[in-house]
């Protein structure tokens, strides 16, 4: 019949065709492979569970994560993984799965096969057939642990940096007053207070961190000296500060966390303390013996306070973090007009 295709022309169309669905074949097969390659080596935990919360598929990543092995994890809940007052959250996103919304990526805590929890960060997407219908999700964690330490650390640093300038500018009062006592002409007194001025920097410099090695080979000081260039801001003409004992050599690494140790000690001196006063005193002894540094500091002449034993603020939880820092103890005694307190500190960890 004329315009009928011959039966090579059919031939070669048919050729034609199951070369197209074999090369759409191999690039669905190539494209499914690169998938699971990227699935199986990727960093983040990537896994699959069905609806009833059963565990399908386990990368690589979430065996680091989560310390189960693929064997382990995959036809177990995947309530393996989550704290027990957590389980509200895996309800939640199976209710909105089934209805068909969408899970918003979320901070959460999982568990670990060891026990301990892990910050994550949680993508779930729905798995669904060729008819739309969803069969189950697959989830996407990412540790987040490093993050949320970085920025419990920034509020502790924005936290104390807070402090700090409160700390600075009462001390910066304090010593106005105390010049101005003894100080008989404004000359004297702007010259008093410059000195006290810069031996307060000078104290202020060494509890903050160094890095260069200039800087740092400058910080070889002993206890008596550090004592010295802490206290040198509070000193007045009659020498109301005494500095009595053993000396010893307070290492690099632990100067910046003692020296803002006695520089606390200091500021609550003068702000409420022995030091608040023209007529406060100072004593400090140092005792060293079998291996352990005994220093004892005693405030009298303080002004009267209502209840020296109140609430505790932001200073004294980070003087008391220093201390247990160094492994050391901090014992106070309130007397009837200051205060005498007792630090302990093993010899081995102030030479670090």
């Amino acid at each position: 019949m004329a315009g009928s295709p011959s039966t090579s022309d059919l031939q070669a169309s048919l050729a034609e065709s199951a070369a197209r669905e074999a090369h759409s074949r191999q690039a669905a097969f190539e494209a499914s492979a690169w998938l699971a390659a990227i699935v199986e080596n990727s960093d983040d935990a990537i896994l699959s569970k069905t609806l009833d919360g059963i565990i399908l598929s386990w990368n690589a990543g979430a065996e680091k994560l989560f310390g189960y092995t693929v064997d382990e994890a995959v036809g177990q809940s995947i309530t393996i993984i989550i704290p027990q007052d957590r389980f509200h959250e895996e309800e939640a996103i199976i209710r909105q799965l089934r209805a068909g919304e969408k899970v918003r990526p979320f901070e959460t805590v999982r568990r670990r096969k060891d026990g301990n929890s892990v910050d994550i960060s949680l993508t779930v997407s729905p798995v669904k057939d060729a008819t739309g219908k969803v069969l189950g999700a697959s989830k996407i964690a990412r540790d987040i642990t490093p993050s949320k330490k970085a920025a419990e650390r920034q509020a502790l640093l924005l936290r104390e940096m807070n402090h700090r300038v409160k700390n600075l500018f009462a001390l910066t009062a304090a010593l106005v007053s105390i010049s101005a006592r003894s100080a008989e002409d404004v000359d004297e007194l702007a010259d008093d207070l410059s000195a006290r001025l810069a031996a307060l920097s000078r104290a202020h410099a060494l509890i903050l961190p160094h890095h260069s090695s200039a800087t740092t080979e400058e910080l070889d000081v002993t206890l008596m000296a550090l004592l010295q260039i802490i206290l040198a801001a509070h000193e007045s003409r009659d020498k109301r500060i005494s500095i009595e004992g053993d000396d010893t050599p307070i290492g690099r690494q632990a100067l910046p966390t003692f020296a803002l140790v006695l520089h606390e000690l200091a500021t609550n001196a003068a702000k409420y303390g022995g030091l608040a006063t023209a007529e406060g005193k100072l004593a400090i002894s140092v005792a060293i013996d079998s291996g352990q540094m005994t220093l004892t500091w005693r405030e009298t002449g303080a002004p009267a306070r209502s209840d020296p034993t109140g609430p505790e603020g932001f200073g004294s939880r980070l003087e008391r973090a220093s201390v247990t820092s160094l492994n050391g103890s901090i014992e106070r005694h309130w007397l009837e007009n200051g205060l005498e307190m007792v630090l302990q500190f093993p010899i081995r960890d102030l030479s670090r």
